[in-house]
């Protein structure tokens, strides 16, 4: 297989509908070993409009290339109160994609 599959995590905020089920946000990623490239991403927004938006805003992205672009357009277009979640959970699976490399 020429993908790995890395997660990140981070602590949810009071009173988000996903802290009913789930204590951290996860997300995560299946990534193209030679390139970086994220094949596909998902994570634990309790949306399906949520995961499809950060599933959207991840694929395509070459994690060689740092995360500072998708950091940048999660800051500015993801509104919602998981944004500093989001946030935490994409540089935690950045830190597991270099501990790799």
């Amino acid at each position: 297989m020429n993908t790995i599959f890395i997660a990140g995590h981070a602590k949810l905020p009071t009173g988000m509908a996903a802290k009913n089920v789930y204590e951290t946000l996860t997300i995560t990623a299946e990534i193209d070993k030679h390139y970086g490239v994220i094949i596909d991403a998902s994570c634990t927004l309790a949306t399906e409009h949520g995961r499809d938006y950060v599933s959207r805003l991840l694929r395509g992205h070459s994690l060689r290339n740092g995360i500072e672009n998708p950091l940048d357009q999660l800051k500015k277009g993801y509104l919602g109160k998981a944004n500093s979640a989001l946030i935490a959970a994409l540089k935690d699976l950045f830190k597991q994609y270099e501990s790799l490399t």
